[in-house]
């Protein structure tokens, strides 16, 4: 068994660092070295959370062979005068502001005396971390700009961090070690985006960091896709949800979704063709002219967003592959909608992740058969089973608009999945939420849900016939939590 010492004494003695002893080292070993590499040296510049991770680099020995400088602006008048004014203090142009004042100083200070021996780099934070009152939302920007080579091209990256610890001192050491594990991983494992992402996530990603976005620029990126890099950030778990834009500006969930009132239409979106294309597009406006009709015309008109999931259709199931994600995920995109891509599969998940960005009205909008499933699944993950699941759903003035079905595509989606209790009527060939009942006891509390409208039934637009309702939702019931699943 390789032990924690032996890539950092192999290194020594050879100057190489190779991948199987580099994801052996922890936060120390990583920080040391990168001071033992002689042909590495680089500034830090961190904004608001303290220096957490040159720290690291000071503290473990050998600081002087990798650190030409660190700086923490902490005064705003400070900050403004170093990397200019005008932007937010937490924000991505702010930390483009600083990679690019920190490597121009870089150079122009040392490119004559080191600049043929040493691969240069320049990092930076700027990070809001938990204030004592505990009343904001602690997060932040990382980057990092770097050779690989002496001379060589400048690389860069750039993420977003929210910090999920519950202390202002664990958030810190956090941030300290994802610091770390940036620079390393840029000089030792880049060799792939997997490698990367993995190197970068060790000791402190879900429970303590969530990566929610990255960009790579550079030759060292070379064929990096923006779009696969981002679904492999939910897939492999660093990141709960992330956005997609159907105008190709990307950002963070936090900033898409800050204060909106949101319409999300969730689904599997499997079918690609254009007929399918238009029943979605069709589903989503009707979502957003109900909560418009709601809102009235005085409040700003709400987003739209197709939600997808990264997670297996039931438990057991295979995850689905990126390449098959990023293929319905582009379909809805190319249609001019904006998708976000979400870790898990339960509805209440879905909410709990917007409810952290806005406090406005958020509504689902659905084919009915995914409403039963979100109503009928026992949520075995969950001590109060499908009472949490409904009160965790419908937690901040959350409710679920329903479409209508097709009352043969009911009747064989029940059969099919094995549905048990329900009955209906039906007008014209369609079933909607109102003329859906369950036996009791459980009846009792849909008609509440109904009643109360927590559930509301909406109309089928203009254009959607029968026909076309199948392509709303014709897939199995998960045992486990409602698969969102409208084609």
């Amino acid at each position: 068994m390789t032990r924690q010492g032996d890539g950092l004494k192999e290194f020594r003695s050879t100057g190489v660092l190779t991948m199987t002893n580099a994801q052996k080292l922890d936060t120390h070993h990583k920080a040391l070295t990168l001071n033992l590499a002689a042909s590495t040296f680089g500034s830090f510049a961190e904004i608001g959370a303290g220096q957490e991770v040159a720290r690291w680099f000071l503290v473990v020995g050998g600081a002087s062979g990798t650190v030409a400088k660190t700086i923490s602006a902490y005064d705003k008048e400070v900050s403004d005068d170093l990397y200019g004014s005008g932007s937010r203090y937490v924000s991505k142009q702010r930390l483009e502001a600083m990679l690019d004042k920190e490597w121009a100083e870089l150079q122009t200070q040392l490119g004559n005396t080191r600049g043929l021996q040493n691969r240069f780099f320049s990092f930076a934070d700027t990070v809001e971390a938990r204030n004592y009152a505990g009343t904001n939302d602690p997060h932040g920007w990382m980057g990092l700009r770097f050779q690989l080579q002496p001379g060589g091209p400048p690389n860069d990256v750039v993420l977003h961090m929210n910090l999920r610890e519950p202390a202002n001192a664990l958030q810190r050491e956090a941030i300290g070690i994802l610091g770390v594990n940036l620079i390393f991983a840029a000089f030792y494992q880049s060799q792939t985006k997997e490698s990367f992402l993995g190197g970068l996530a060790e000791d402190v990603v879900r429970e303590r960091v969530e990566i929610d976005f990255v960009e790579f620029r550079g030759p060292a990126f070379s064929g990096w896709d923006h779009q696969t890099l981002l679904a492999h950030l939910v897939r492999a778990g660093l990141a709960e949800a992330v956005w997609f834009s159907a105008k190709g500006v990307a950002v963070p969930p936090g900033e898409a979704l800050h204060k909106k009132a949101v319409v999300l239409a969730p689904g599997y979106f499997g079918h690609v063709d254009a007929a399918h294309a238009q029943i979605h597009i069709q589903l989503l406006a009707a979502g957003i002219q109900e909560l418009r009709k709601e809102l009235g015309e005085a409040v700003a008109a709400p987003i739209g967003i197709f939600s997808l999931t990264a997670a297996s259709s039931r438990p057991g199931a295979p995850k689905p592959e990126i390449p098959d994600l990023l293929r319905r995920i582009r379909t809805l995109l190319t249609r001019g909608g904006d998708v976000l891509l979400f870790r898990e599969r339960e509805l209440y998940a879905m909410t709990g992740l917007v409810n952290r960005y806005t406090k406005a009205p958020l509504r689902f909008v659905a084919g009915l058969s995914l409403m039963i499933r979100a109503f009928v699944d026992p949520y075995g993950n969950l001590e109060g089973s499908r009472l949490e699941a409904l009160a965790r759903l419908f937690a901040q003035n959350v409710r679920v608009y329903a479409y209508p079905m097709a009352a043969m595509d009911l009747k064989e989606w029940i059969q099919s999945n094995s549905v048990t209790g329900w009955e209906w009527s039906e007008a014209n060939g369609l079933v909607s939420a109102n003329q859906l009942r369950h036996r009791a006891p459980l009846g009792h509390l849909y008609a509440y849900l109904l009643s109360s409208n927590f559930f509301v039934s909406i109309d089928t637009p203009a254009g959607l016939t029968i026909e076309t309702q199948s392509g709303l939702d014709r897939t199995p019931i998960p045992t486990n939590g409602p698969q969102p699943r409208t084609s």
